[in-house]
């Protein structure tokens, strides 16, 4: 495998979190304006996508291959809990 496959390998390992966590952000944006409304969508973006690489990477060293379902449950927990939190955490 040549270093641009090996690149295009991890990008479209990964792509699946990012995806999501972008149109979770946007639709936490959109739907809980007032709620998110002091959070960047940004910010929500990189919480999402970075517990979704978790979860997928997690799911690999559990399984040993990606592709499962149970992979793909994990990867949704893992973006929909950081920005659950950074939503709707309970007020200090």
């Amino acid at each position: 495998m040549s270093p641009l496959d090996a690149i295009w390998h991890l990008a479209n390992f990964f792509a699946p979190a990012w995806c999501v966590a972008a149109l979770l952000a946007s639709a936490c944006k959109l739907l809980w304006r007032r709620e998110t409304r002091g959070l960047a969508w940004l910010r929500l973006l990189k919480w999402g996508g970075a517990g979704g690489s978790l979860g997928l990477l997690l799911a690999l060293a559990v399984l040993g291959h990606d592709g499962k379902m149970m992979a793909y449950g994990l990867m949704l927990l893992g973006i929909s809990l950081p920005q659950w939190w950074l939503a709707f955490r309970p007020a200090k």
